[in-house]
C-alpha cells in the first residue's frame, strides 16, 4: 500500500519558536491516522504545512510531498491547486468556518467551482449528491440554508460535503467532532469511516479525544512539544504504549467503566425544581415540566444533547431564564417570586463555573481582581487580598498568580481561575456549565479531580451539566438524562449509567465511544449484524 502523503522532517518555527520539529509521519490509502496530543503540541501546525495556511512568519523545513510532489516551498497556485481538489479539509468549528451571508449551497457550488468547471444544472446536482452522501436529510433546504439556520451537526455534514466534492486523495480532519453531543459525532464518525471504506480516502484525524482515536483510526502517531515520541497502529498503541506521554494521556482518559463516586449522606435539599417550564418567544419549550431535587453536599450530573434544556435549568436557578410556570427554590428562597434584594442574595451563595475559561474573563482585569469582585461586591469587610490568596491556593495556583492576566495562563490555569472565582463566597451551590469540554485531556483529568477535591472539602451542591457521560461517571453521585426539555431518567450514577431504563439513555451510552479500540470495533462488528 503505497504512501499518499508524506510528511519527512518536517519542522514549522516562528521566529525562535519551534512549533514543530522534524516531524516524520506517512498517510496511506484507504486508512486514517490520527495524530493526538495535547494544545500547543504541534499537531495543527504541522497539518496546516502541508496546504501553505501558515502564516508569512512561519519557516518551514524538510519534505512534504503528495503522490511524490513536493509541497514545501510550491508556488502560491500550485497551493491553490491542492487545496480542496487532492486535499480536503474539515476545520474544527463549523459555525466560523462557514460564510453567514451565503447560502449552504452557493459556498459548496463555489469549492467545486473553482477546479471544475459544470454546468448549472450538473453543478446544483453534485451539491445536492454531495449534501446526501454526507448523510442529511433534505438537501435541497440545506442548500437553500444560511448556515445560523443548520444545527452544529448539520454545519459539519456540510463541512465533510464540501472537503470532499473535488474527490481529494486526502481529508485532514482537524477535531472535526470537538463540542458536537455524544450522537452527533456517532454519526460523524461513521460518515469518515464510509469515506474511507468506500473512497478509499486517506484521513489525517487531528484530536485529543483518545475515544475518537480508538473508534476510528488505524494508525496513531503522539506528538509533544512539537516532537514525534510515539508511532504505532492503534491497537498496538492503545494495547502495549512504549512512552510514558502515551501511557499519561491514556490514563487520563475518563472511561464508562470502573468505580462510581460514593455518594456522601445529604443533608437536606439544596435546590428544589417542581413542574418547571421554560417557554422562549411563546412557543419554544426549552423545559417543559421539569422536577429534580439536588441534594446538599452532592454532584448532580445533568446530562442530554444541545438543545435538551439542561443549560436553561441551570440559568433558571440564578434568575437568568424566565420561569413561565412551576417552582425553583434555591436554599430554602423561591426564585421565581423573589425581590431584587432577596435574589442578589440567592445568587451570592450561588458560584458558576462556565464552559469558555477565556471568556468568562474579564481581559483586562487581572486574575486577583477577577477574583476579588464578587467579594467586594458581597461581602464587604472582608480583606479581598487575603481571600483572594487562600482561593488561589485552593485550587492549586500559587499567589503570584494574582498579578498575572487571562492571555498569560493555560486553559488549564484560567479554569482554575474560574472556579476559585466561583467559591468566593463559599457558596452552598455550584453551577458547572460544560466546564472541562475545551479543555485537554490531561488538563480535564486535573480539573475533574480538582472539582471533586473542593466538592468534599466544602461541602457545597453541585449541579454538573454536560454531554460527556464518561466526565459526568467521574464526578457525579446521581444523574439526571434530558430529553426535549424533559428528564427521562434520573437516579444515582452507578444505577444509570450501568442499567438505563428509559431507551434514549441507552442511546446515548452506546453512541459514547470508549478508549479500546478492540472494544469499539466489537460494537461496530454488533451493529453491523443486528
Amino acid at each position: 500500500m503505497s504512501d499518499v502523503l508524506e510528511f519527512d522532517g518536517v519542522s514549522v518555527a516562528f521566529g525562535q519558536v519551534r512549533a514543530a520539529r522534524g516531524v516524520t509521519f506517512a498517510l496511506r490509502r484507504g486508512r486514517i491516522l490520527a495524530l493526538v496530543g495535547e494544545s500547543g503540541s504541534g499537531k495543527s501546525v504541522t497539518a496546516m504545512a502541508a496546504l501553505g495556511l501558515l502564516p508569512p512568519s512561519a519557516a518551514v523545513s524538510g519534505h512534504i510531498r503528495l503522490g511524490g510532489e513536493e509541497l514545501v516551498g510550491a508556488s502560491p497556485a500550485a497551493l491553490r491547486a491542492v487545496r480542496g481538489a487532492r486535499i480536503g479539509t474539515i476545520f474544527q468549528e463549523p459555525m466560523s468556518a462557514w460564510n453567514p451571508v451565503h447560502t449552504i449551497g452557493a459556498q459548496i457550488a463555489e469549492a467545486v467551482s473553482v477546479h471544475r468547471r459544470p454546468g448549472r444544472a450538473a453543478l446544483r446536482d453534485r451539491v445536492l449528491s454531495l449534501l446526501a452522501e454526507a448523510g442529511l436529510d433534505a438537501p435541497e433546504r440545506v442548500a437553500a440554508s444560511y448556515p445560523h439556520q443548520l444545527s452544529g451537526g448539520q454545519l459539519q455534514r456540510a463541512m465533510i460535503a464540501m472537503a470532499i466534492s473535488c474527490e481529494p486523495e486526502v481529508l485532514i480532519a482537524d477535531e472535526p467532532t470537538t463540542a458536537l453531543d455524544v450522537t452527533v459525532q456517532a454519526g460523524i464518525l461513521a460518515l469518515l469511516r464510509r469515506l474511507r471504506d468506500t473512497h478509499g480516502t486517506a484521513i489525517l484525524l487531528i484530536t485529543h479525544d483518545m475515544g475518537v482515536v480508538a473508534d476510528l483510526a488505524d494508525d496513531v502517531v503522539v506528538m509533544r512539544a512539537g516532537s514525534v515520541v510515539e508511532s504505532a497502529p492503534v491497537e498496538s498503541l492503545f494495547g502495549a504504549p512504549s512512552h510514558d506521554y502515551t501511557r499519561a494521556l491514556l490514563a487520563a482518559v475518563p472511561s464508562l467503566t470502573g468505580e462510581f463516586p460514593a455518594a456522601p449522606d445529604a443533608a437536606g435539599t439544596a435546590v428544589s425544581i417542581r413542574d418547571l417550564s421554560v417557554v422562549y418567544d411563546r412557543r419554544v419549550r426549552a423545559v417543559d415540566g421539569v422536577s429534580l431535587d439536588l441534594p446538599a453536599g452532592t454532584v448532580t450530573g445533568l446530562v442530554g444533547e444541545s438543545g435538551s434544556g439542561k443549560s436553561t435549568i441551570g440559568r433558571a436557578l440564578v434568575g437568568l431564564a424566565p420561569i413561565t410556570s412551576g417552582t425553583v427554590t434555591v436554599d430554602g428562597l423561591e426564585i421565581g417570586t423573589a425581590r431584587r434584594g432577596a435574589l442578589r442574595s440567592v445568587r451570592a451563595r450561588v458560584g458558576v463555573v462556565f464552559q469558555d475559561p477565556a471568556a468568562a474573563l474579564d481581559p483586562r482585569r487581572t486574575v486577583g481582581d477577577s477574583i476579588a469582585e464578587p467579594v467586594e461586591l458581597h461581602a464587604r469587610g472582608t480583606d479581598a487580598r487575603t481571600r483572594v490568596a487562600e482561593l488561589l491556593e485552593a485550587v492549586r495556583l500559587d499567589a503570584s498568580f494574582a498579578e498575572r492576566y487571562p492571555h498569560e495562563l493555560s486553559g488549564g490555569q484560567r479554569q482554575r481561575v474560574v472556579i476559585a472565582r466561583a467559591l468566593a463566597l463559599r457558596p452552598s451551590l455550584l453551577i458547572a456549565d460544560e466546564p472541562t469540554s475545551a479543555l485537554d485531556v490531561s488538563i480535564q483529568a486535573e480539573v475533574l479531580s480538582l472539582l471533586a477535591e473542593l466538592q468534599r472539602e466544602y461541602g457545597f451542591a453541585c449541579l454538573f451539566i454536560s454531554h460527556d457521560l464518561a466526565v459526568v461517571r467521574a464526578i457525579a453521585h446521581r444523574v439526571a438524562v434530558m430529553h426535549r426539555g424533559r428528564i427521562v431518567e434520573e437516579g444515582p450514577t452507578g444505577e444509570v449509567l450501568t442499567a438505563p431504563s428509559h431507551p434514549y439513555t441507552r442511546r446515548l451510552l452506546a453512541a459514547a465511544p470508549v478508549p479500546d479500540p478492540r472494544a469499539q470495533r466489537a460494537r461496530h462488528a454488533a451493529t453491523s449484524d443486528a
